[in-house]
């Protein structure tokens, strides 16, 4: 701005577009800084109302409402006095005009308001006046609701200047008209005009009129947007009841409402509606949250009315595995509850309830009939799965597990079930199998005896999951040792076939870690296996779990063998270090000594034989004939180092395809874990080489990605490497580490502050934010003024963030200011 003259409009246009479209960065630039001290100028308040008057566009209606709201926060002094309900009264007039136009310039407009009337003493009975001028036209309502939505969540912003007498003056008047906010969204819902989801979202704010929106849940015609926000305002109120017999009247009306959407459900079920099924779920799983401790103590009675554990019963009979996976949480939590009990008449009560849950969650747990090849465990299947593992775990003391057992046995005995039904039970089994009293149980050397004579024709499948049961059964193999033998031949047949051959490799070293006695006398095959490791198609997660596995049998040999054995177990993983040794480092990926040190390291970790005093250790003279390892301690870290930058050139050239990061996830999830696991063994080593700068680009780029596992793997490198430069700072390298990780951020830390606070915005769901906010508090520990350069026109409080203490703080702060763009 020259001279501090008030610009025309049509150069402020021309910055406008400049900022949204220019594509040249330098000139978004250049439009921000010119438009940002246009803000801070008197002239903004007299450009803004007549942008918002002439109505261009939606960008310079944006800047313009923005600026407003922004003005009315932060500069509010500057207006005389007897301006200020001419500014009312202009903003009320823009809010109406543009109310069609975009529904965030009707936010930013809402905000200017009700931050006006926070700060304007002078209009008293706001929330009357408002409700009494647009209440009665159906076209200005969805701005009126938006207005007394943001009206109490900007009473407790440290951005407005006023003190606490105003503020406790203005909670006082919002309690006093609230009666008036709710008889308006009644009479909006129950009549006409059609109901739009922004009232359910104003009701959770206030006390939730539970009748109105549980009739409009069970109205057949709903939309899913309007449902979805009924029943979020149903689970706000059951929610904030934290103390039933305080607020049982509420209590009493949520209860009898959401008993009454059980044939709204069937309804829903009928229509296959999988939308409106998840929500019914929802509030009828809050409800069981709410009333825990009543169904608990009082089962039967009262508010602990047991019809609301039928409600969970019957969504868990819905053929989708999502609507089940729903009640996880209170399933755990009324275990949790009644294990803490233990009161066996109370515990009987619940038994046929968490039995009918566990025969649902097996049919949820069976495979498709047409699946092939073994079952997935990392999609998200798998991974409910796995929590119903867990669930049942927790569960399985309310029916008894040598009970369940039985029954579940008899289903695949008596019958003869499709092979994903037996899948899904031996799945089950192989869950509560170790919690099985192993005492005079006839039922598990039958089951043990029968899974191991199954014939390689049954589906892979089956024959995986038997593996894994078997595996879960080793105090069985233990106390049964005539089982051993054929048990090891059919692991093997597993350990030989690929799709198998993880699963396998597992079950053997469960069986050796519990049945090391009985395995001494195999340790020759372990050996075997052992020395042909890499032949077998495992994981190398279930490779080292073999080597544990044999080492802990080596452990139990006669003292005088185990220096010999454990010489000849390390043998192949101390070949393959010395063929790296001799190898010039330049051979990039196949320098990687990880592989074999760490299963050198889980050898030497469990050999724990007993040695009594006086007697040499057999592992003292395998130790010496390795101490050449330890003359070559900085072979180590170069190959890895040119491990890390030889994959980034390839991961680097998918990435910048079009949508590179979106289409491959997977991808940045484990460049960002090796990232992460080389920050915490080598900073300085990372910090210092080539690749980092590159690195970090990616990882700010990558923050934007909506992937749980990717964007965690992102965000916590993140952490990890600015943490560098504050952690362990008695250590002799923490100058050096401080000073690298200060040039990193001078040179990108600008960057990735508008990064974190443009992906909250716009990219990333609510639950990911204290991930970011951690990034963040770490680099307020680094350098604080770097996150107080960043965007000033979001309207958050600053202060928050600023001055935080703890990193929560920056999280709560994170979701006042998200709440703005959302």
């Amino acid at each position: 701005m020259e001279g501090g003259g008030k610009p025309s409009l049509q150069v402020v246009y021309q910055a406008v577009q400049a900022l949204y479209h220019d594509p040249d960065p330098s000139g978004k630039e250049r439009a921000s800084c010119w438009l940002g001290e246009l803000q801070r100028s008197v002239h903004a308040w007299e450009i803004s109302d007549q942008l918002l008057q002439i109505r261009q566009d939606v960008e310079s209606c944006y800047f313009a409402a923005q600026t407003m709201k922004m003005k009315i926060q932060t500069s509010f002094y500057e207006l005389p006095t007897d301006s200020h309900a001419s500014l009312r009264d202009s903003l009320l007039s823009h809010i109406q005009n543009l109310k069609d136009l975009s529904p965030v310039i009707v936010t930013q407009l809402a905000l200017a308001i009700a931050d006006l009337a926070l700060q304007m003493a002078s209009w008293k009975g706001c929330v009357q006046t408002l409700v009494e001028k647009y209440s009665n036209d159906v076209t200005s309502l969805p701005f009126l609701l938006e207005i007394l939505t943001v009206l109490p969540e900007e009473v407790h912003s440290r951005s407005l200047r006023i003190g606490a007498n105003r503020r406790t003056e203005i909670i006082e008047d919002l309690a006093y008209y609230s009666s008036t906010v709710i008889s308006l969204l009644v009479r909006s819902i129950s009549g006409t005009p059609k109901p739009h989801f922004s009232h359910y979202h104003l009701l959770s704010h206030t006390i939730p009129p539970s009748s109105a929106s549980c009739s409009l849940q069970q109205q057949d015609k709903t939309s899913s947007n309007l449902h979805e926000a009924a029943s979020d305002c149903v689970c706000s109120a059951l929610y904030a009841i934290e103390n039933v017999e305080t607020n049982l009247p509420l209590a009493l009306q949520l209860f009898q409402g959401v008993l009454t959407l059980e044939s709204a459900y069937h309804m829903a079920v009928a229509r296959e509606d999988l939308d409106k099924v998840l929500n019914y779920c929802r509030v009828f799983t809050e409800l069981c949250e709410t009333f825990l401790d009543k169904i608990v103590c009082t089962p039967g009675q009262g508010l602990g009315d047991l019809r609301t554990l039928e409600l969970l019963l019957i969504c868990a009979g819905h053929p989708q595995y999502e609507v089940v996976e729903i009640s996880f949480n209170f399933w755990y939590r009324l275990g949790e509850h009644l294990y803490k009990t233990d009161d066996a008449v109370i515990h009987s009560i619940f038994k046929a309830y968490i039995q009918r849950l566990l025969h649902a969650l097996a049919r949820h747990c069976q495979l498709d009939s047409d699946h092939e090849g073994v079952p997935e465990e990392t999609d998200d299947f798998g991974e409910f799965r796995m929590r119903v593992s867990d669930l049942v775990k927790d569960l399985i003391f309310l029916v008894g597990s040598v009970e369940c057992f039985a029954q579940l046995y008899a289903t695949l005995k008596d019958g003869n079930p499709p092979w994903e039904v037996t899948e899904a039970v031996l799945f089950i089994m192989a869950s509560i199998a170790k919690s099985v009293d192993q005492e005079n149980n006839p039922t598990l050397v039958e089951v043990l005896e029968g899974v191991v004579r199954l014939p390689e024709t049954v589906h892979t499948a089956v024959r995986y999951t038997s593996i894994e049961l078997v595996g879960e059964m080793s105090e069985v193999v233990d106390r049964n040792p005539q089982f051993l033998d054929p048990v090891l031949g059919y692991l093997m047949k597993g350990l030989c076939d690929r799709r198998l051959a993880s699963a396998a490799a597992k079950a053997i070293h469960n069986i050796c870690s519990v049945c090391r006695d009985h395995m001494a006398q195999h340790f020759n095959g372990l050996l075997e296996i052992a020395r042909s490791l890499d032949s077998f198609t495992l994981s190398p997660e279930a490779a080292v779990g073999l080597l544990k596995g044999t080492a802990l049998v080596l452990a139990r040999l006669p003292l005088e063998k185990i220096a010999e054995c454990l010489s000849e177990l390390c043998a192949v993983q101390v070949m393959a270090l010395k063929k790296l040794l001799s190898q010039e480092p330049s051979n990039g990926l196949s320098s990687d000594p990880t592989v074999p040190l760490d299963r050198l390291a889980v050898i030497f970790r469990h050999t724990n034989p007993i040695v009594e005093n006086g007697q040499i250790h057999p592992c003292q003279k395998v130790i010496q004939e390795g101490t050449w390892l330890w003359e070559h301690p900085q072979r180590f870290y170069f190959p890895a180092l040119v491990t890390l930058a030889a994959l980034c050139i390839p991961t680097f050239q998918l990435l910048e395809q079009p949508n590179g990061l979106q289409n491959h996830p997977d991808t940045v999830d484990d460049l960002f874990r090796l990232a992460a696991r080389f920050i915490q063994r080598s900073p300085v080593t990372l910090l210092r080489s080539q690749v980092m700068i590159p690195i970090l680009q990616w990882a700010i780029a990558a923050t934007t990605l909506d992937h749980r596992d990717a964007n965690c793997s992102v965000m916590k490198f993140l952490r990890d490497l600015i943490h560098t430069g504050v952690a362990n700072d008695h250590e002799e390298d923490f100058e050096v580490r401080k000073e690298l990780i200060n040039q990193v951020m001078n040179q990108l830390g600008q960057q990735l502050v508008n990064q974190l606070l443009h992906t909250c915005c716009f990219c990333l769901p609510p639950y990911t934010l204290p991930d970011v906010a951690e990034v963040l508090w770490e680099i307020m520990q680094i350098d604080r003024p770097v996150r107080a350069r960043g965007p000033a026109a979001g309207g958050a409080d600053p202060d928050t963030a600023l001055y935080a203490e703890e990193c929560k703080q920056v999280c709560w702060a994170l979701r006042d200011f998200t709440r703005l763009f959302r």
